[in-house]
């Protein structure tokens, strides 16, 4: 009930008539949070934050073919911080537009060293908030990174929610059809959640969907997750969508979702997020480029 007066509250604070889900910043005493604001707003200057990336694996090769990119706050006093612990405080103080550059610029920087270095057809995801998806200037933002870094579109992967898609669509069309124009890829993260409706998910100039973790947890002997997780795959193929299974654990669930033909894999049974430079050791090493099967069957870093 405290968790959903503060929800309220929050809701109020930005206007009323509009919905607020409860995130754990909401329950930080007003000083606790001006503090974490202010030092947040310092974090990207202070070179406090940091990108970590989870691999993501072709399901029937166990090649590493991308990667998701995460951000972690060093903070000086309470250590790393995850994305989960500061990122709805962004959202909510407007941080997140100059933190959401900086993300963008850091992973583009990245992959860009990543395809340099022999890796051609590597890809980094990155999440986009909400904030910075209705962004006026947003396309343009992206656009000038990329020229400034001098990175090929293809190599840089935007995800939105499933949530944010279906909010006042018709705009999200507009602005999803200029970003493809850029020759970048789209994908609609955590899907399964936000209650799609199918006649706009076919228009929608998309390339990938995310399935839940919610979803992928209890393969594959939940049955009612397991009737879903196929729904949602035959879906894909329908629309000639790829499709990335988030939160994978164990071999049951990998076995399970590439058998049913998802296509990549993402989880813990794999890697956690990792280090660029231990990235790059994965991938210079070839994990998974040439033993194939080997690799979904026998987890790098499991850590929960």
């Amino acid at each position: 009930m405290r968790n959903a007066e503060n929800a309220l509250q929050a809701a109020k604070s930005q206007g009323r008539n509009r919905l607020r889900l409860y995130a754990p910043t909401m329950g930080v005493n007003a000083f606790e949070k001006l503090q974490l604001k202010m030092a947040l707003s310092y974090a990207a200057e202070n070179d406090e934050l940091e990108l970590l990336f989870q691999p993501k694996v072709a399901s029937e090769s166990g090649e590493i073919i991308g990667a998701e990119a995460l951000t972690y706050w060093n903070h000086p006093g309470q250590g790393r911080l995850s994305p989960g612990k500061f990122i709805p405080l962004a959202e909510e103080t407007g941080l997140i537009l100059p933190i959401g550059n900086w993300i963008l610029n850091a992973a583009c920087h990245q992959v860009k060293a990543w395809r340099s270095a022999g890796f051609r057809d590597f890809t980094v995801a990155v999440n986009i908030s909400p904030h910075q998806f209705r962004e006026r200037t947003f396309v343009d933002t992206v656009a000038t990174i990329l020229e400034r870094v001098n990175l090929e579109p293809e190599a840089l992967e935007l995800e939105i929610t499933e949530t944010v898609a279906m909010t006042e669509v018709e705009k999200t069309m507009e602005r999803l059809t200029e970003l493809r124009a850029l020759g970048l890829t789209i994908s609609i993260d955590d899907f399964g959640t936000g209650y799609s409706s199918l006649a706009y998910l076919k228009r929608f100039p998309i390339h990938i969907l995310k399935i839940d973790r919610s979803f992928v947890r209890n393969l594959p002997g939940d049955k009612e997750n397991r009737a879903i997780t196929k729904a949602v795959i035959a879906l894909a193929h329908y629309l000639d969508l790829h499709l990335v299974a988030e939160g994978v654990e164990n071999i049951e669930q990998a076995d399970f979702l590439a058998r049913e033909g998802c296509q990549y894999l993402q989880g813990y049974y794999f890697s956690m997020p990792i280090s660029s430079r231990d990235f790059t050791q994965i991938l210079s090493a070839g994990i998974g480029k040439e033993q194939g099967k080997s690799f979904v069957s026998k987890p790098r870093i499991i850590q929960r």
